[in-house]
């Protein structure tokens, strides 16, 4: 029942390796630029396993110790798994043990695969979810922790490989922006964070910023999807 399991998830996480190895490699490589050993990204991926939470949470190192604004920036960054989590409860029922470890390890991909996969007859649902959850989480943690293993062993320019963090946030913008009919929510996003920008300085605009675009998406939700239709 597992094995047969395995084999019917596998293909559908196939895409998601190409991705998280690619990631994975570069947010391994930027951590060992910025000071890391191959430990921080390889015991990160498999704690936080939130691919953009662990590119801010670089900086976060970084900086000055400020748990409070820490945990406000990984509970805004990460706040849209609210939303994956409540879509899943039905899903979730019944799945025993293995549950506990859906819920810790549903990212964006993961959710995308179980929330929408025919799973065929004959194979169980709750292990199919399982190793789609479990493959995903193994790409992303080989791809950070070989990324940072290789940073540490090659030694060659890293000038500028900060910037993948920016470029990758600006492919998922446009990535949106591309699937959207209106762009009134993108629009949203970008308009509080300049005027946030303007208000609160390059140093703190990004949290303020963040919970206006929530609030504002989260009060206009029923307008923009209507407009979506």
């Amino acid at each position: 029942m597992k094995l047969k399991a395995l084999k019917a998830a596998f293909p559908h996480t196939i895409p998601i390796f190409a991705g998280f190895w690619f990631l994975g490699l570069a947010y391994g490589i930027y951590m060992n630029a910025s000071g890391f050993s191959f430990l921080y990204p390889m015991f990160m991926s498999i704690l936080i396993f939130g691919g953009s939470l662990e590119f801010v949470a670089v900086e976060m190192l970084l900086s000055p110790f400020a748990p409070v604004s820490v945990f406000i920036m990984a509970l805004l960054i990460q706040a849209r798994h609210i939303f994956y989590g409540i879509s899943m409860l039905d899903k979730f029922k019944g799945m025993g043990w293995k549950k506990y470890y859906l819920i810790f390890g549903m990212c964006d991909e993961t959710f995308s695969i179980n929330f929408t996969a025919e799973i065929p007859k004959g194979v169980d649902k709750g292990w199919f979810m399982f190793f789609v959850t479990l493959l995903n989480h193994i790409y992303w943690f080989s791809g950070s922790t070989i990324g940072g293993i290789i940073g540490s062993l090659l030694k060659f320019d890293t000038t500028g490989i900060s910037f993948i963090m920016t470029s990758m946030f600006v492919v998922i913008f446009l990535e949106q922006w591309l699937k959207e009919k209106t762009h009134i929510s993108s629009l949203i996003g970008l308009f509080a964070s300049l005027i946030c920008l303007i208000c609160f300085g390059p140093d703190s605009f990004l949290i303020p910023a963040m919970a206006v675009i929530i609030l504002t998406l989260t009060f206009s939700r029923k307008k923009l999807e209507k407009k979506e239709i």
